[in-house]
């Protein structure tokens, strides 16, 4: 019985290794038949699975359970396409760059060259004060948002952690940044740009529907959105992102925007996604007006709930969020299925992070 315990073993490592060496050699040919870019991930996300809710009593992590060996094999195979290059998809972080109105603007003050006594050693540094997690290309915990209804004296959040349970004397006991799982995965870039506004820059309080994600996806001819999978989604909106402005506090950018209606939001919930981020300062869409309290909410966002896609990613689906990603480059090179990866800062009991995203991908072939 244990001679044919390890022939079964042998059997089965030799079919692991034939099933690599075929994925590989069939992604190496993707320049002759691009139709394995499509149907692979999704075989082998059916063969090998990534895990799926309910997670469990306890949990932290949201939709950060999906990832692991799974997402990173799927990542991988990105990383091997002809002509693969890396993006930076955050902005330039700097004291001049636009400001989010609901955080502390950002200050940073150059310390002049030090030099140490009996050296030769010169070394330059920098202290950075402010909302550094609310500024620029930033990262949301699960803890970064919590719903207290209309007529109740608590507040909740993701799996029903109550505010006692969450936050204290300092910052997130839960939820927090903290417990935030690196993510390792293949990412679908979706170029609302392009496909549902002409090509021109996306407008203040548009939304992006169901719908439009699922004629995206058509358009673009890719696979479907796959479990544990990011979603960016380019609008064109960061075209108004100016370095340098005058009074970087109050600059167009951050006074509306575009983005995800809350159908959508329930769509890519279903997905199972683990992240969503968008070129635009909220992820919500935000219509002109509407931050000084002259203009409705978003069509469709329940009573009581203007950022209804920060609310139910954050409180409800367990999805993180980046907000203000440059997309630009991605989406001129058609990058639309790309590896990326994610790490915020794990601040102790922190609800935001800068972060750095790098995708790795080559251009889409159709």
């Amino acid at each position: 019985m244990e001679r044919a315990g390890n022939k079964i073993k042998r059997f089965r490592g030799r079919k692991t290794i034939l099933f690599l060496t075929l994925t590989i050699g069939c992604v190496a040919a993707s320049q002759v038949d691009v139709n394995h870019l499509k149907k692979m991930p999704t075989a082998h996300a059916a063969g090998f699975g990534v895990p799926q809710p309910p997670w469990p009593v306890d949990d932290e992590l949201g939709n950060g359970n999906t990832q692991g060996p799974a997402t990173y094999f799927r990542a991988a195979l990105q990383m091997i396409r002809p002509g693969v290059k890396s993006y930076q998809l955050a902005h330039v972080y700097s004291d001049t760059m636009p400001q989010s109105p609901f955080g502390t603007p950002l200050e940073i003050d150059y310390k002049p060259t030090q030099f140490i006594d009996f050296t030769e050693h010169a070394g330059n540094g920098e202290e950075i004060s402010g909302g550094i997690g609310e500024q620029g290309t930033q990262f949301d915990a699960l803890g970064h948002f919590g719903h207290k209804p209309f007529g109740e004296e608590e507040v909740y959040y993701y799996n029903g952690y109550t505010q006692d349970e969450v936050v204290g004397p300092n910052g997130l006991m839960k939820l927090g940044l903290d417990k935030v799982q690196p993510i390792v995965t293949t990412a679908i870039l979706l170029d609302a740009r392009k496909h549902l506004n002409g090509g021109e820059p996306m407008t203040a309080g548009q939304l992006i529907t169901a719908d439009d994600i699922q004629y995206m996806i058509q358009q673009q001819h890719l696979r479907p959105i796959l479990p544990g999978d990011v979603v960016f989604i380019y609008t064109g909106w960061s075209e108004k992102w100016q370095e340098d402005n005058a009074n970087p506090f109050f600059t167009e950018y951050y006074f509306a925007g575009p983005g995800l209606s809350y159908d959508a939001a329930l769509y890519l919930e279903d997905k199972t996604i683990v992240l969503v981020g968008l070129d635009n300062p909220f992820t919500d869409p935000v219509n002109e007006g509407f931050l000084a309290g002259m203009a409705p909410p978003p069509v469709g966002a329940p009573p009581g709930l203007p950022f209804a896609i920060h609310h139910n990613n954050l409180t409800q689906a367990g999805i993180h969020q980046i907000q203000n990603l440059d997309l630009k480059e991605m989406a001129q090179n058609k990058v639309y299925l790309s590896a990326v990866f994610i790490a915020p800062i794990p601040i102790r009991g922190g609800s935001g992070s800068p972060v750095a995203p790098i995708a790795v991908g080559a251009p889409w072939p159709f």
